[in-house]
């Protein structure tokens, strides 16, 4: 396949800025691609965590001109630097009224008023810096609502632009439980014209969905699973949308994220006490020991400890946890909880940490290393997700040795085969329901096994330890996608819909 041009345009990026799964994907997807040869840059707003010293970004020469509609146009400033380890350039979109401030979607829990403007702003920033840099991608790769509004202006206000005119666009859905909903004025900032404010596009409720509007006007969309693909078109997990998605499911495809195993792998982790691999457990033991004494919890190596990193909200399955976790507390097991979220959840497990010391560790907050050590000490992983459209914590768990313990629903029921007597396959323990009920019930199933079938739960070990998910599988399913995309462009002449 010929050399590709890809601009790939996303809020936030690892290492520079990160909320969720997302940052974690456009960190290293550019670098898969790059390895396939392809021309690959990255776009992303200059946000004040991002050190410039840090990363040695250099401004570029000049200003930026960003037409906002209404609000006339605004200036940024243009710093470049480079991923990591790579020489793949990153641009950075600096503009203080937007940008200078301490979180990257909201503060002390409330999100930012003006995140339409915001990410209105940065993704027509994203087009005018091609046209800066005179590089034509042959597909900008948009990443959830905050850039959904690129293939927009593609579609209309960049339609008769020649920078563009063999311009295609995917975009990625990381999360479509948030879609960019906004008041209807945000038209007037987009810019794009009144008449794409209807029930088929943008307009929802009277209001905006630059989501909605993104899914139409891309020439492919993308979840990051197969088994998310297919959700979203149900009521359940479509989130009002499901409708659309399959009128638009004939450009829907599901590309399973990869992970980076130079950063989680227990042969080589330097976060672990001791590293050990699938023909030697031994460092394990030494990891799980270690993470019962920071938890204060008694070093049993004859009871399973259980391990979760997360977020604490509704979407990971926290209520059923909350609900089940008594009935829990009565087996002989422990838990270590890593994670923050809801305000209530984090009370709640810090209380069951003091009703239960011998049983239940909880650190509220996150901590890189730590969550390293959670997944090298723990011999089963917690991840009762109500959706997960990926999910990167139960195949960082397979490499470590430690069984998943999940529902079935996207990412989660792609990555891990549920345990059969006979152990040829299986990876971890999958429920189906979403109820507290459900969860118990698994996990006394996963305690029966490791207590009643230890060569079946050390065959499942060696499975999960033998199982990959690298990028460069992902990155070559992306390729096929974009060379999709710009078949059909030049098959269309350059023309817009």
């Amino acid at each position: 396949m010929s050399q590709l041009k890809i601009l790939l345009a996303a809020s936030e990026v690892v290492p520079f800025a990160k909320s969720g799964g997302l940052a974690d994907v456009t960190g290293a997807l550019p670098k898969a691609l790059r390895l396939l040869g392809h021309d690959v840059r990255v776009v992303m707003p200059r946000y004040y965590i991002v050190d410039k010293e840090k990363y040695a970004l250099k401004r570029m020469d000049g200003s930026l001109g960003v037409p906002m509609g209404i609000m006339g146009e605004a200036w940024a400033a243009v710093y470049e630097g480079s991923l990591p380890n790579s020489d793949i350039p990153v641009y950075f979109i600096e503009h203080e009224g937007f940008f200078g401030r301490k979180g990257l979607y909201e503060e002390d829990g409330f999100s930012f008023i003006d995140n339409d403007n915001r990410f209105i702003f940065f993704s027509r920033a994203v087009m005018q810096l091609s046209k800066k840099l005179h590089f034509h991608p042959d597909v900008i790769h948009a990443n959830d609502w905050h850039t959904a509004a690129i293939p927009v202006m593609l579609n209309t206000h960049y339609a008769f632009d020649p920078d563009f005119a063999y311009t295609g666009s995917l975009l990625s859905i990381h999360n479509l439980q948030h879609q960019g909903k906004f008041f209807k004025g945000a038209m007037d900032v987009l810019d794009v014209g009144w008449k794409h404010f209807n029930a088929y596009e943008l307009e929802e409720y009277d209001g905006i969905n630059l989501l909605k509007g993104g899914i139409v006007h891309a020439d492919a969309i993308n979840t990051v699973s197969k088994k998310y693909s297919q959700e979203i078109r149900t009521a359940e997990f479509g989130w009002g949308l499901e409708d659309l998605i399959n009128i638009n499911s004939y450009k829907l495809y599901g590309i399973l994220n990869g992970v980076d195993y130079e950063e989680w792998s227990p042969a080589i982790d330097p976060f672990i006490p001791q590293m050990f691999e699938c023909d030697d457990l031994s460092g394990k033991a030494v990891c799980k020991a270690q993470l019962q004494q920071f938890y204060h919890l008694p070093q049993r190596s004859d009871i399973p400890l259980f391990g979760l990193v997360g977020r604490l909200v509704e979407q990971k399955g926290i209520e059923l946890l909350a609900h089940a976790i008594w009935s829990l507390m009565e087996m002989d097991i422990q838990i270590v909880m890593l994670g923050a979220g809801e305000k209530w959840a984090e009370h709640y497990f810090s209380d069951i940490a003091s009703k239960y010391p011998d049983k239940f560790g909880c650190f509220i907050g996150y901590r890189n290393d730590l969550a390293h050590q959670i997944e090298a000490g723990s011999d089963l992983f917690l991840m009762p997700s109500l959706f997960e459209p990926c999910g990167l914590n139960q195949i960082y768990s397979l490499r470590y040795g430690t069984l998943p313990i999940v529902r079935a629903t996207g990412g989660l029921d792609d990555t891990i085969e549920n345990y059969q007597n006979d152990q040829t396959n299986g990876t971890g323990f999958k429920f189906y329901d979403a109820t507290s009920d459900a969860l118990t019930g698994t996990v006394k199933w996963a305690v029966d096994v490791w207590h009643n079938d230890s060569s079946g739960f050390a065959q499942m070990r060696q499975n999960a330890m033998a199982k990959r998910y690298d990028w460069d599988v992902a990155a070559q399913e992306y390729e096929v996608v974009y060379n999709k995309i710009v078949e059909g462009r030049k098959s269309h002449q350059g023309t817009r819909v």
